[in-house]
């Protein structure tokens, strides 16, 4: 999908919206609405958007991750199950 194509004035949206949510829901492409020219908003339907959330989570989660490897904060995976089993022994 060329950027250039999913590119619609406001006018276009109010005078074409149902066809715009029926053709972005299909497609999963994003349409950019411009004012007076200038890009002000993106529309994408809810399926794509979910999805992209929960990918900068993900890269939001392994960069901290690989941060606290960095600085020292991690405990490694043999460590921690017995941590996990102290606890458990603790708790009977």
């Amino acid at each position: 999908m060329k950027l250039s194509e999913s590119i619609k004035p406001i006018s276009y949206l109010k005078a074409h919206a149902s066809e715009l949510v029926r053709d972005i829901v299909s497609t999963h492409n994003p349409l950019i609405i411009t004012q007076n020219g200038e890009a002000k908003v993106i529309i994408q339907d809810l399926e794509s958007y979910e999805q992209m959330k929960e990918s900068i989570a993900l890269l939001k989660i392994l960069s901290q991750s690989s941060q606290s490897k960095l600085d020292g904060k991690y405990k490694e995976a043999g460590q921690s199950f017995e941590d996990i089993k102290s606890r458990i022994e603790g708790a009977q």
